[in-house]
């Protein structure tokens, strides 16, 4: 991935495709190659861009108190300086909260958003599972962290699919992981936004997409948000978990691209 500077920060990012840009932004691991197995299939009909957040992947870790505002404003940008006045922005989870923030602050860089399990505010659940995460983090290292977290961001019977796997991804994962003060202020970020008061601004076309059976943006979080958002779809996917784009491509792209290629006439 090439790099890229924003100011302050080295974003590696990067661009598949030629047409109307669109930014895949993922959620709250941050890094784009979360996205694989959706850019071929997008790169037909779209610029698509991504990156790895600031604090994560290959981008810089910096040491500053994190915010989706902040990771919104990265976005911004990295669209400036890639030469990107609008784009089309399907982001996942923290992602989609980062869209959020894009929509209704500068909704002149915006032409369709996708909210892709994502929340508009946090509850008492989203409290709890990201606090038990972040303690566990805390007191028992990397590792531990992310044994924990496949257990709510995928499936059961996908968990004991690919156990081996996820091992060895869990310990490359681990070895590049940023330190651990970072990603503490990042899940500490995304127990800090809350736009429920703001969902009514958003009046670009809208798809809410969401897995019926994922448990860390449960359905009722992407009924929020699609009952917020003037005109949006909502689609409930059968199954995949918070995971699904990675779990089920198929399902998710046809859902996914068949609205942004609805949206440019395609």
């Amino acid at each position: 991935m090439p790099t890229i500077s924003i100011g302050d920060a080295e974003l590696h990012y990067e661009e598949h495709g030629r047409g109307p840009a669109l930014m895949l932004v993922p959620g709250l691991n941050g890094v784009g190659a979360f996205w694989a197995r959706q850019v071929p299939d997008f790169a037909r009909d779209f610029r698509v861009v991504v990156h790895d957040h600031r604090g994560t992947g290959q981008s810089t870790h910096s040491r500053i108190r994190y915010s989706v505002e902040q990771m919104a404003a990265d976005v911004l940008r990295l669209m400036d300086r890639l030469g990107i006045a609008s784009a089309h922005v399907a982001g996942h989870s923290t992602g989609g909260a980062i869209g959020q923030v894009i929509a209704q602050d500068h909704p002149d860089r915006v032409q369709s958003l996708v909210l892709s399990a994502t929340w508009p505010g946090p509850d008492p659940y989203f409290r709890r599972l990201f606090e038990a995460r972040k303690q566990t983090l805390r007191a028992s290292g990397m590792e531990a962290y992310l044994a924990g977290s496949a257990l709510v961001l995928a499936p059961p019977w996908w968990v004991s699919a690919n156990d081996a796997a996820l091992a060895e991804q869990h310990r490359a994962t681990a070895a590049a992981a940023a330190p651990v003060e970072i990603i503490e202020s990042r899940i500490d970020a995304i127990l800090a936004f809350d736009r429920r008061a703001r969902m009514r601004e958003i009046r670009v076309p809208t798809l809410v997409v969401v897995a019926a059976d994922d448990m860390v943006t449960p359905p009722f979080y992407s009924r929020e948000l699609a009952d917020g958002v003037p005109g949006a779809k909502l689609v409930v996917l059968d199954g995949g978990g918070h995971f699904v784009p990675n779990i089920f491509p198929d399902q998710y792209n046809a859902v996914v691209g068949g609205f942004l290629r609805s949206v440019i006439g395609r």
